[in-house]
C-alpha cells in the first residue's frame, strides 16, 4: 500500500471554504501511480490546507473524450473537514507547497500520512 497527497481545487477553480467536495473521483494528466487500496491525504492548493482522508478504490480510467485531465480514479472518503478553516496547513504534515507546484498528485511517506492522519483526527475533534 502506498499513501498519497490529492492536490484538490486549482487557481482557477479553487475549494470554496465550505466546500463540500464530494470526494468520489481523482483527476490526473498522466496516468497515475495509484492502485486500488492506497491512502491518499485531501490536499486543498489554494488554502494550502489538508482536509481529508481517502482511499482508493478502483483502477485508474483513461477517458478517451478528453485532452486534459483523461486519467480518473474513485475514491472513498474516509474522514473530511467540511470547511476549511479549520483544515490544518499542509507544512503540518512535513510537506511544503513549493513542492507541489503542477502536480496533482504526489507519493508521501507513512510518517506523512500518519501525521495528516493526526491532524485531521484532532481537527474533526476525535484526537489522533
Amino acid at each position: 500500500m502506498q499513501h498519497w497527497l490529492l492536490v484538490r481545487g486549482r487557481g482557477g477553480h479553487p475549494l470554496e471554504r465550505l466546500h463540500g467536495d464530494p470526494v468520489t473521483a481523482h483527476s490526473s494528466s498522466k496516468r497515475p501511480s495509484v492502485q486500488a487500496g492506497d491512502l491518499a491525504v485531501l490536499y486543498a492548493s489554494v488554502w494550502q490546507a489538508v482536509y481529508g482522508i481517502a482511499e482508493i478504490v478502483g483502477a485508474p480510467e483513461k477517458d478517451a473524450s478528453r485532452t486534459r485531465w483523461a486519467w480518473r480514479f474513485p475514491l472513498a472518503a474516509r474522514s473530511v473537514l467540511s470547511d476549511l478553516d479549520r483544515a490544518p496547513a499542509v507544512e503540518e504534515m512535513g510537506v511544503f507547497p513549493s513542492s507541489l507546484w503542477r502536480h496533482s498528485y504526489i507519493r508521501l511517506t507513512p510518517e506523512q500520512f500518519d501525521r495528516a492522519a493526526e491532524l485531521i483526527a484532532t481537527a474533526l475533534g476525535r484526537g489522533a
